[in-house]
């Protein structure tokens, strides 16, 4: 069954709006819509100028789950597309500028990943991402202690960092960068890596090595290079209920007890909105907070 509805003009085809995608809560396609519908201003804030890939779970987290990079074959002619660079050549991907473009996208039921660069600029990001990932039976708890660490590290570099829940099990650290290329941000963030393993050696690991992340915090600083995405502030996640990769403040860091307290569903995310004034990342599109990186890590 499908239903074709106007958004802002722009005719899209929405399908099997009964579906369940979250069996654990019995959370529909229609739900997902109407959640991104909600939270549009502030997530395409996140997702315009860059290029997007795409984590589709058409039915659901227990189904087939996989990457789509190109752009998808039956993508409208008004959905906007850009060439990007990638390893193996240029490849033209999804650029979601609009609520009719999210909402297409939406309908592919869809986690969203985004570069940290900008299409006009590739490969230099103006972001920094550090995701840091719970080895069982750590928890975001622990995440917290880490991140409380690498924002005061961060701060000594006169870098702000934001926070965000990844949705999943960890938290994200981004911050804003005056554009610098990626392979020096890249740098950078493992030397921030490696630098927390260093100060915390019984809680951090810096390195992807199944065998040393039981019990602790791997700092994953991977993801600024430039080919690689991570999963973009409000986007859902492919879990068994509808968790969202959800900005929160510093003092829910520091005052998390337990890994409950920084677990956000689509529902929670309106509330959050309102309560807040807004996108708590918004600091992240001001100019003025962008900050280059320390000279010795970009000579």
């Amino acid at each position: 069954m499908s239903t074709v509805t106007v958004v802002e003009g722009r005719k899209v085809t929405l399908t099997n709006l009964d579906k369940v995608l979250y069996p654990a809560t019995g959370f529909t396609k229609a739900e997902v819509l109407h959640y991104y519908a909600t939270a549009a201003d502030a997530l395409l804030a996140h997702l315009r100028d860059r290029a997007l890939s795409f984590l589709r779970y058409p039915d659901g987290p227990d189904g087939q789950l996989f990457f789509v990079k190109n752009v998808p074959p039956g993508t409208p002619d008004w959905v906007t597309t850009a060439e990007v660079p990638r390893s193996e050549g240029p490849s033209r991907m999804v650029l979601v500028q609009d609520l009719p473009s999210l909402m297409w996208a939406a309908n592919l039921a869809t986690e969203f990943h985004t570069h940290q660069w900008r299409v006009q600029d590739p490969e230099v990001a103006d972001r920094i991402v550090l995701d840091l990932d719970p080895g069982p039976p750590a928890t975001v708890v622990q995440c917290c202690e880490v991140a409380l660490w690498l924002r005061e590290r961060l701060a000594a570099d006169g870098i702000e960092a934001y926070a965000k829940t990844s949705g999943s099990k960890g938290l994200h650290l981004l911050a804003a960068l005056v554009p610098t290329p990626s392979g020096q941000v890249s740098a950078y963030a493992k030397g921030l890596a490696v630098e927390a393993s260093q100060a915390m050696p019984g809680l951090v690991v810096h390195r992807m090595t199944r065998s040393l992340r039981p019990g602790k915090v791997f700092v994953d600083f991977s993801q600024n290079a430039a080919r690689k995405t991570t999963a973009a502030p409000y986007t859902l996640r492919a879990r068994p209920a509808p968790t969202v990769s959800a900005p929160v403040t510093w003092e829910e860091v520091a005052g998390c007890g337990g890994p409950d307290e920084l677990s956000f569903l689509a529902s929670d995310i309106g509330a959050r909105l309102e309560a807040y004034g807004g996108d708590l990342l918004a600091p992240l599109f001001d100019p003025a907070r962008s900050r280059p990186l320390p000279e010795s890590s970009s000579s």
